[in-house]
């Protein structure tokens, strides 16, 4: 039987079905986080009373069997239940009797719920800042390593202006501070108890939520029992929108990448091992490591739109939809976790062209340092302009001066001290 059934009676096949769709799929995911629950649930039910000692005993142990055994990937769902919680009561039920049907007291599978994805979330959330502090430290040791290194500047991806390595790996780090900033956002809304507001409305049962503030070591409670419930759906679009701007750094990344990796460009390269080929061009070393980042990052954007369409227009109180949230986010998750791991393993091993710049093709990158000159030398800056623009078209233009950028975040003046120091703080929002 189901948690929620009253009798006997067969629930429809299809009903069952459809209702349950993949969630078993990514309940397994929330398995040890439903167990953390679950002992904090009853320590609390212990100290308030409503659990006998001696039983209380017997499940505390009972439930770190069930987490070793998660832990230690000797547990599975069983194929005849509906979900996580379900078949945690019903294992505690099968060994302990009575004690284990107990469990349940003053809770609701809508606060269980609730609560193992705050737990869920706000480990993933860690893990990603990890990562996303791993990429920051290899693109600001890059910069450093190739500050000397110039790189035509583009814009509207037309010849610009005299660029370098060292800003163009730093601009992704400073990228990933405001990033970070975000996701320490979405981890302070995320690190929030529901737990004790059962199905919206609270218990008669005097329940201790402080407590279990504390055992999950929560850095706050959801106080008003309906809005711990709204909060279901708000904290998973609050973390897709963290994670959607780190995509975001991502998939522009990923597209200069393969821009400066082709052969008109040829700014970049990378061991063949990192490379694919083609199955009729022999000479194809293509970035197919780069264009899946771009795609799926391109995809993770999507994904705080999607939370939105799915929930934007549900009253207060719980509703089934909420099971979708999982599998939009948790998918995602996992997806932005592989892209920052492999954008690590490409820039651990980029290799950087030396004088790209001695080319003739991108002299007239250097018209803006022309006029520069000129307007040193005395001559307004609209005269400069247009003496340099007759140049141009002329086709007598030419220059081999030497660059000389020195305010802040230029090519000569990086400034990737005050970046790390903006992700240091950024780090701390987590803190």
């Amino acid at each position: 039987m189901k948690l929620w059934q009253k009798d006997t009676t067969a629930i429809s096949e299809q009903v069952e079905q459809f209702t349950v769709g993949r969630d078993k799929e990514f309940d397994i995911l929330l398995a040890k986080y439903d167990v953390q629950g679950s002992l904090a649930h009853i320590a609390m039910l212990e100290k308030v009373g409503l659990l006998p000692g001696e039983e209380y005993i017997l499940l505390k142990k009972e439930l770190e069997n069930i987490l070793n055994d998660i832990t230690t990937g000797n547990f599975s769902l069983k194929q005849d239940v509906e979900d996580i919680h379900s078949q945690i009561e019903l294992m505690l039920t099968e060994k302990l009797g009575d004690a284990g049907k107990k469990i349940h007291s003053g809770r609701s599978r809508n606060d269980q719920v609730a609560v193992d994805i705050k737990l869920y979330l706000r480990a993933e959330v860690l893990e990603i800042k990890t990562a996303v502090l791993k990429l920051f430290d290899l693109l600001l040791n890059l910069s450093d390593k190739h500050k000397d290194k110039l790189l035509p500047g583009y814009t509207h991806l037309q010849l610009a202006m005299p660029s370098s390595f060292g800003l163009w790996f730093g601009a992704y780090a400073e990228s990933l501070t405001d990033d970070m900033s975000l996701l320490a956002t979405a981890y302070k809304i995320t690190d929030k108890n529901p737990l004790g507001s059962g199905a919206g409305y609270g218990s008669s049962f005097p329940l201790d939520r402080t407590f279990t503030t504390q055992e999950l070591r929560f850095s706050d409670l959801h106080y008003n029992s309906v809005y711990a419930q709204m909060s279901r759906g708000k904290t998973e679009r609050f973390v897709a929108m963290a994670m959607s701007s780190i995509a975001a750094t991502l998939s522009r990344l990923s597209m200069d990448a393969c821009l400066y990796m082709n052969q008109n460009f040829g700014f970049i390269s990378f061991p063949d091992s990192l490379t694919t080929g083609s199955s009729i061009m022999p000479h194809k070393k293509n970035p197919d490591v780069f264009e899946l980042i771009r795609g799926k990052c391109n995809r993770i954007q999507a994904t705080p739109n999607e939370l939105t369409l799915l929930t934007n227009n549900l009253p207060s109180g719980y509703h089934r939809e909420m099971q979708l949230t999982k599998e939009i986010l948790f998918p995602a998750i996992e997806d932005l976790e592989a892209c920052l791991q492999m954008s690590c393993l490409m820039l651990e091993n980029i290799e950087v062209k030396d004088n790209i710049l001695k080319d003739d093709r991108y002299k007239y990158l250097f018209t803006v340092e022309k006029v520069n000159e000129l307007v040193n030398n005395g001559l307004p800056f609209r005269d400069a302009y247009k003496q340099v623009a007759h140049e141009v078209e002329d086709r007598t233009f030419s220059y081999s001066g030497t660059l000389h950028h020195t305010h802040e975040g230029s090519i000569g003046n990086l400034c990737n001290d005050k970046i790390k120091n903006a992700m240091d703080s950024a780090a701390k929002g987590f803190e």
